[in-house]
């Protein structure tokens, strides 16, 4: 069927327009009307330089991959939603009978569909259709805006799962950017008495110093090591480090703040290689957990919001039509520090 949808026609080059995208509804998919759609830094970079690593934007390609809408259909197996449910998807599909699947670590499987990642189309069109498995109803107290929220959240939760962390534990993320605000709110979710979250701009840490738990340090001006020292006493260091920068430079110091057996979970993803201090973590026995999207925890990602227990709305910058995507995905490009999170609204209305 013939949609409109906001095309990534090749590098610097968007057009809101008309596009061929698939229409039926298998039996074990639903069909959605989106509503909202977060802008992401993945959709941003593929924009500016037309390629993340090894997935390059050979032909047009529908962006999005952060969504929430409302089932208007279901497929024939589909039981545990229904037509009027309010939603919002897990935007990588694996192939259910590939061995990382089975090991229940499907986010790593080379063959996982994810929407936005040439050559799978992207959710920023008014309807999709998706496979009922990854697909979430939304409690009532999760807005619409919330619930397009959920896709970075759950890189977070899954930083916090790899770390083990411990109810007490004292936290450090590194980077202020959305993912690492993520992280730290996910963090203090879980059980973090405090978390330390370290940066170059005041702006972005001024965000941070709004959530109570979060200490945030500008690295320009203050030693994040002596801070942490400081806070957990005689050299000791944080019990979890979570790197969400994805700066080279930031590596020597989140391994120092590290404690004795403690945890190092890598989560920003620098663009080159990076050297690093084997023998200092060797020294201190650091544990080192690494992320890549996530896994099993969407559904707790929407408990903790629907709790209460994490606020997202205030990193929301500003919210555009779907006819102002352009617009949209262009400011997205100035990376205003003060834009932790930029929507487009899909839908015409503005309930939730």
């Amino acid at each position: 069927m013939k949609a409109k949808a906001l095309v990534l026609e090749r590098q610097n080059e968007l057009a809101l327009r008309e596009i061929e995208l698939p229409g039926e509804v298998g039996p074990d998919d639903v069909r959605i009307s989106m509503h909202t759609v977060g802008i992401c830094g993945s959709d941003i970079h593929y924009y500016t330089h037309g390629r993340i690593g090894p997935f390059v934007v050979e032909a047009p390609m529908v962006l999005g991959h952060e969504g929430a809408g409302t089932v208007t259909e279901v497929g024939a197996n589909v039981k545990a939603l229904a037509p009027g449910d309010r939603v919002c998807m897990e935007p990588g599909i694996p192939d259910a009978t590939s061995r990382a699947s089975k090991l229940g670590m499907y986010n790593v499987d080379p063959a996982v569909r994810f929407w936005a990642t040439p050559p799978i189309h992207g959710c920023l069109t008014p309807e999709v259709i998706h496979p009922a498995a990854f697909t979430f109803k939304l409690p009532d107290s999760v807005s619409f805006a919330e619930g397009a929220m959920v896709e970075p959240f759950a890189v977070g939760m899954q930083a916090v799962v790899k770390a083990k962390l411990q109810p007490g534990d004292t936290c450090v993320v590194t980077g202020c950017g959305p993912i690492g605000l993520m992280v730290a709110l996910a963090a203090l979710a879980s059980g973090a008495s405090r978390v330390v979250i370290s940066d170059v701009v005041d702006d972005k840490l001024a965000i941070a110093a709004g959530y109570k738990g979060l200490i945030p340090v500008n690295v320009a001006h203050e030693s994040l090591t002596e801070r942490v020292t400081e806070l957990t006493g005689e050299g000791w260091g944080a019990d979890v480090v979570f790197e969400a920068s994805g700066s080279p430079r930031v590596y020597d110091d989140a391994l120092a703040c590290v404690r004795p057996g403690g945890v190092m979970v890598l989560v920003g993803m620098p663009v080159e290689k990076v050297s690093f201090d084997v023998v200092l973590a060797q020294t201190k026995e650091v544990r080192i957990e690494t992320v890549f999207r996530y896994a099993n925890v969407y559904d707790r990602a929407i408990e903790l919001i629907a709790s209460g227990k994490v606020n997202l709305k205030p990193l929301i910058a500003e919210t555009f039509d779907f006819d102002q995507s352009v617009a949209a995905f262009d400011r997205a490009v100035e990376a205003r520090p003060t834009d932790v999170k930029l929507q487009i609204r899909v839908a015409a209305d503005e309930r939730h």
